[in-house]
């Protein structure tokens, strides 16, 4: 069964008295361990899906399963609870708390899930290890480089060893020499530790990257390879 499915997807949004289709019957499976990004100008849809797999969202017609679960019927309580334990978030400004430490930030997913100081702080200072972030644990986001920041934003996804990873632009703030090493250091952690990421993106740099390339163009699937 995939990790991620969407049957004949169609969401429309309100626009005065008017409909705006932002996603029209759309289809698509994706497995665990994939390395998928979702391309395509801006407005064809790739971050309303985004939203939807990610549970921020849900359809207006058709179907979505996340690991099981159908996000169409899911209220907003159980919504709540998918995206804290199945769905690691990556969003383009970083979305950083400016008041908590590096390694707070990436133990705050583990912290609403009340998982014990001491286990998320070892999971944690794992994941900076792995991340090139050894040494600025202590250190509020202020103090921390563009590229930096969108690493404990990336250890902060993984942290609990979420279903899904999904990355919305997530080079967009980021030049391109930071954005190639980041983009490489994802790769690796879905070869070695089978990490599942969907990426949104028009930067022609993170499609070169993926593994499947999911084109979208006003809201329908354009191509698949």
């Amino acid at each position: 069964m995939a990790l991620i499915s969407l049957k004949s997807v169609t969401k429309i949004y309100p626009l005065g008295h008017q409909e705006v289709v932002a996603v029209d019957e759309f289809s698509l499976s994706i497995d665990a361990g994939e390395f998928v990004v979702l391309a395509g100008p801006s407005g064809s849809g790739k971050t309303t899906l985004l939203n939807m797999i990610g549970c921020l969202d849900q359809p207006t017609r058709g179907e979505i399963w996340l690991d099981g679960h159908d996000i169409g019927c899911a209220s907003q309580k159980e919504l709540s609870d998918l995206r804290l334990r199945k769905v690691g978030f990556i969003f383009q400004d970083y979305n950083l708390i400016p008041v908590l430490t590096a390694a707070e930030n990436a133990e705050f997913t583990l912290m609403l899930q009340q998982v014990e100081k001491k286990q998320r702080r070892k999971r944690v200072l794992d994941l900076f290890s792995a991340l090139g972030l050894d040494g600025l644990e202590n250190r509020k986001p202020s103090d921390l480089s563009g590229g930096q920041q969108q690493r404990v934003a990336i250890a902060r996804a993984m942290a609990s060893g979420p279903a899904v990873i999904l990355a919305d632009e997530p080079t967009a703030s980021l030049d391109s020499q930071t954005s190639e090493e980041l983009l490489l250091l994802m790769q690796k952690l879905n070869e070695e530790q089978g990490a599942t990421f969907v990426f949104s993106s028009h930067d022609p740099l993170v499609i070169s990257h993926a593994k499947r390339v999911v084109r979208l163009r006003d809201g329908r699937l354009e191509s698949d390879q």
